[in-house]
């Protein structure tokens, strides 16, 4: 379906709202929006993130996928960056994260290679932001 490209929303659950509003704002740099003392807007890259505090929230966070001898976390959240933004990102949260997946890059040599990087947010919500080397094959086979 080829479609000009618009933002997503997307809301998920946090178990605490201050601590996760100064990772979103803070650590990742997303602009906040709309607010109240149970959901905060965030501008992610160019989308509509919300947080929703849901108290006292264990997110089940032991399932993983295979994926080029790594063990990648579902779900699952994040940005295609271009090559640039990515590296220059990946070195600042670096310093700011515990990396779930460090920077690396993955299918290398191969059609859809790209650099990627898995973390968490405080609540335990897995986010990857990765990067294509040709982002033209973003959905190749």
């Amino acid at each position: 379906m080829k479609t000009s490209l618009r933002p997503f929303h997307l809301a998920i659950p946090v178990n605490d709202i201050e601590t996760n509003r100064v990772f979103y704002r803070d650590v990742l740099g997303c602009t906040e929006g709309r607010s109240s003392d149970h959901w905060v807007d965030f501008d992610f890259f160019g989308h509509q993130l919300v947080i929703h505090l849901k108290e006292k929230s264990i997110l089940d966070n032991g399932d993983s996928n295979p994926v080029d001898g790594k063990n990648v976390p579902i779900p699952h959240f994040g940005v295609v960056l271009d090559m640039v933004t990515f590296k220059s990102f990946a070195a600042q949260i670096g310093k700011q994260v515990e990396f779930i997946i460090e920077p690396y890059v993955r299918f290398e040599g191969k059609i859809g290679e790209q650099a990627t990087m898995f973390f968490q947010d405080p609540s335990g919500n897995a986010l990857e932001f990765k990067a294509f080397k040709d982002i033209s094959q973003l959905f190749a086979k």
